[in-house]
């Protein structure tokens, strides 16, 4: 971990070079939630290939831009796709940008993701407020020396989503008629959709699943950083009723959603101004 500083310092130069403010917060946009970088008012935008020691966005739907400017009045820094452990990268390449925004100033951290319905009780196109994660993914991006200006060597994890953050996000979906879950994300590194026999086992362990948001989950609080993730039901995994997924249902149903997080993360956004 130890190279991570230089790399950030350098990613973080090349982006103030083109803007100059500091953002409250940091969103990162997951699959076929992006439309939400169409509603940001736009002050700047740069490929991921023009910052230093970001890698290149290879997962279907993800454009693979850094959005600069303001969103509900607040400016923030909004990542227009991610990147997945499953497309070859380390864990400390997936979570750089979160560590980079963290170095512009965020306070504050919003995640979004599509995810495979383990609950029974979910469907097809709801939202759930992850209030705990499992680590599945055998990986984790803290492995390594230590550095001290990063943050501590063994971060608390008994929290890693805000719960003030998460108790506004419930009330604006009520306050707005839709349905808002709570549950329990369980992170895997994909990137197959899981068998019968594994969606068997991950039920008992969570409440939806997912290929991305853990090892950001992680950097985040390993940096102080409060985090709220919104996960997208895109398919079910019922092992009882076995249908077929494809990458290209699973973003179609997550932009029809999108609306919803739409609303969730801007309301957000107008308390953090209103009590800023």
């Amino acid at each position: 971990m130890l190279e991570l500083k230089i790399q950030i310092d350098e990613a973080v130069k090349v982006i103030c070079s083109h803007w100059s403010r500091r953002p409250m917060a940091g969103i990162v946009l997951g699959t076929g939630l992006g439309d939400l970088a169409n509603h940001i008012r736009q002050e700047v935008a740069i490929d991921f290939t023009e910052i230093p020691h970001f890698p290149r966005a290879t997962a279907l739907g993800h454009k693979g831009r850094l959005i600069c400017g303001e969103l509900a009045g607040v400016p923030v820094v909004t990542m227009e796709g991610r990147f997945h452990l499953y497309e070859g990268y380390s864990a400390q390449q997936v979570t750089l940008p979160v560590r980079v925004m963290g170095a512009l100033g965020i306070q504050k951290l919003f995640l979004s993701n599509a995810s495979g319905g383990l609950n029974p009780q979910f469907r097809s196109g709801d939202v759930v407020v992850i209030d705990d994660h499992v680590n599945l993914m055998w990986r984790n991006p803290l492995v390594g020396i230590n550095d001290e200006q990063l943050g501590p060597r063994f971060p608390d994890m008994c929290q890693p989503f805000d719960r003030k953050m998460n108790e506004i996000a419930l009330e604006i979906a009520r306050q707005n008629d839709f349905v808002v879950h709570r549950g329990v994300y369980v992170g895997v590194i994909g990137p197959n959709y899981e068998t019968r026999a594994e969606c068997r086992f991950l039920r008992r362990l969570g409440d939806v699943v997912g290929m991305s948001t853990v090892p950001e989950v992680i950097v985040a609080a390993h940096a102080g950083i409060r985090v709220m993730a919104l996960s997208t039901v895109t398919n079910l995994c019922l092992p009882d009723q076995v249908k077929s997924t494809s990458g290209e249902e699973v973003i179609a149903i997550a932009a029809e959603v999108e609306p919803k997080l739409r609303a969730i993360v801007t309301g957000v956004l107008q308390q953090m101004a209103t009590t800023a």
